[in-house]
């Protein structure tokens, strides 16, 4: 057990770029101690491998496999999103994501996976085929490939690649197969970027997406839960999308009233 702790953390020191004497220097110990910890001459504490991980910047679920590599119990539960303790959780999310109206806002997991969503979302999901609409719809699928959004986003080759760009940063920082291969997949959708330019606002890149009622402008936040204990909550994020002006505000103010269940539309 020990030499595989001692081979998890030389992996992960080398993916974050930091030697043995700073990682000791982060979790309060000695570079011998490190040496000999990932040589399997000694094992650390369990508390030790807990302030490894932190001083890693692992997930939490990075965390727990730590533990194991090191022989010992994971910290972290993870508990289904459905599971009864997780009330408070769905409440929260659902009162989130009401509030978020008449903008467009959903729950993904890690890889994209749509958990939950308000009804704004159809701004996103009409004229997308049926197919990347059942099952576990993936919000970046959904949004790359060409038989979703791709045919409605203007800047699609400016866009599409900040989005691919941000999910290889995220799998650079916490390694995972199948959002790799998610992104192989999502990178043959989109086209070679040009320069930059006019797509850009300065500070971010919109959104440019054309509907029945006019070309929408919109920035992209992600919000996660960062005091998170539990595996699925830590790895959960909640993706919204604001207006860039006010004729994109309007847009979506207007589709809001005129939904089913909400005030009916006047005109101004």
């Amino acid at each position: 057990m020990g030499n595989a702790l001692g081979g998890e953390l030389r992996r992960w020191r080398d993916a974050r770029r930091i030697s043995q004497l700073e990682l000791a220097t982060r979790a309060g110990t000695t570079q011998r101690h490190m040496s000999f910890v990932e040589t399997g001459r000694s094992l650390p504490g369990r508390p030790l491998v807990l302030r490894l991980a932190e001083s890693l910047d692992l997930s939490l679920r990075e965390r727990n496999a730590l533990l194991v590599a090191a022989g010992y119990a994971p910290a972290f539960s993870e508990t289904n999103l459905d599971d009864p303790r997780m009330r408070p959780v769905r409440d929260a999310l659902q009162q989130v994501l009401a509030g978020h109206m008449p903008y467009p806002a959903l729950v993904a997991g890690p890889r994209g996976q749509i958990v939950a969503a308000n009804d704004a979302i159809d701004v996103l999901t009409e004229g997308a085929a049926p197919e990347l609409l059942t099952g576990d719809v993936n919000v970046w699928r959904l949004a790359l490939h060409p038989d979703g959004m791709a045919g409605r986003v203007q800047n699609l080759d400016v866009w599409g690649r900040h989005v691919i760009e941000g999910l290889r940063a995220r799998a650079a920082r916490h390694p995972d197969p199948q959002l790799s291969e998610l992104i192989t997949e999502l990178s043959g959708y989109v086209p070679d970027a040009p320069p930059p330019g006019d797509d850009y606002l300065g500070f971010a890149v919109p959104l440019r997406l054309s509907t029945p009622d006019g070309t929408l402008q919109l920035l992209t936040t992600l919000t996660s839960f960062a005091t998170a204990v539990d595996v699925t909550l830590a790895e959960l994020h909640l993706e919204a999308w604001l207006p860039v002006d006010a004729a994109s505000a309007d847009i979506l103010t207007r589709r809001g009233c005129a939904r089913k269940g909400h005030p009916p539309c006047t005109d101004r």
